[in-house]
């Protein structure tokens, strides 16, 4: 068995910020059992976060905004901050990034490491369109961006049902709404609304053998595991990040991480958990060392992993 101990993170300038506590499902942490068999201990490159190795990192981060009309749009609370500092720490390291961002805050788009490749995106169609471009591309697939689950259907009109003919979408932004701007009258107003594709699953679809893909799962403490869980069969993915309601735009983050057969998980296993809450900027790190580890079995399961 590799050593799985949690690495020592470096910040942007290189100083050391200190061991990060979180419990490792493995032989050499806290003395539990590991759920993904790994193999080659001497091979460095098969499970460290060691400087460089070749990888390519595509991540995504931010929410995603759903044009109403020319000025409105549906959004939520996400910051951008998680993956902007998965982007980051990935740099540190010498991986390839490039990171997918929404419309975010100008502190947190300041934030993110001038060695990553920065494409801004807006909606859910946007995105689409830019991971249709740069899936291929990557090794590792971090989908850390908060994109809606609906967008408005067409522009609405007040009193009269959603109105009119046309989709919601397209890059830039406004698609089927055109460039007007709903006025205000003294009349309801109905918004309907329809599914966005499901990006994660889609990539999975058409996914290379050696990538590996990462998805978010954020819901009520009561449901995580149970959501988790049936996002990371339904989705086709290798890892679920599974985290509390409370995350959204907060600066610490709590997390499950489940696995699936792919990467050598029993059925829903649990892989990793990080002990209580901790700060985003160390949850980085953490994380990419269980991509790594996540990348080392699929070697040894004989799936070829660049």
């Amino acid at each position: 068995m590799p050593d799985i101990s949690t690495p020592t993170p470096l910040s942007r300038s290189g100083n050391r910020k200190g061991v990060l506590s979180g419990k490792v499902f493995g032989a050499s942490l806290n003395g539990r059992r590991t759920n993904l068999n790994l193999q080659n201990r001497d091979n460095p490159e098969a499970c460290s976060t060691a400087k460089g190795g070749g990888r390519r990192l595509l991540i995504t981060a931010g929410p995603t905004h759903e044009p109403i009309d020319a000025v409105r749009y549906l959004a939520n609370r996400s910051s951008g901050r998680l993956g902007v500092e998965l982007a980051n720490a990935a740099a540190d390291l010498g991986w390839s990034v490039t990171l997918l961002l929404g419309p975010v805050g100008d502190a947190t788009r300041a934030a993110v490491d001038t060695r990553a490749r920065t494409i801004g995106f807006r909606s859910t169609a946007d995105l689409e369109h830019l991971l249709a471009e740069h899936l291929s591309g990557a090794d590792v697939l971090v989908m850390a961006a908060a994109v809606a689950d609906y967008r408005p259907v067409v522009a609405a009109r007040p009193g009269t049902g959603s109105g009119g003919a046309g989709g919601a979408g397209g890059v830039g932004g406004l698609g089927g709404v055109g460039g007007e701007k709903i006025r205000r009258e003294k009349k309801n107003l109905t918004l309907e609304l329809e599914p966005t594709p499901d990006l994660l699953a889609g990539c999975a679809s058409r996914r290379s053998a050696g990538q590996l893909l990462v998805g978010f799962a954020l819901e009520p403490r009561d449901r995580l595991m149970e959501s988790a869980r049936e996002k990371l069969a339904r989705k086709g993915v290798d890892l679920i990040v599974a985290n509390p309601l409370e995350t959204m735009d907060a600066s610490s983050i709590e997390a499950t991480l489940i696995g699936s057969p792919s990467i050598g998980a029993s059925p829903d296993a649990i892989v990793a958990q990080t002990d209580g809450p901790i700060e985003k900027s160390a949850f980085a790190p953490w994380l990419l060392h269980q991509i790594d580890r996540a990348r080392a079995a699929r070697r040894a399961r004989g799936q070829a992993v660049s």
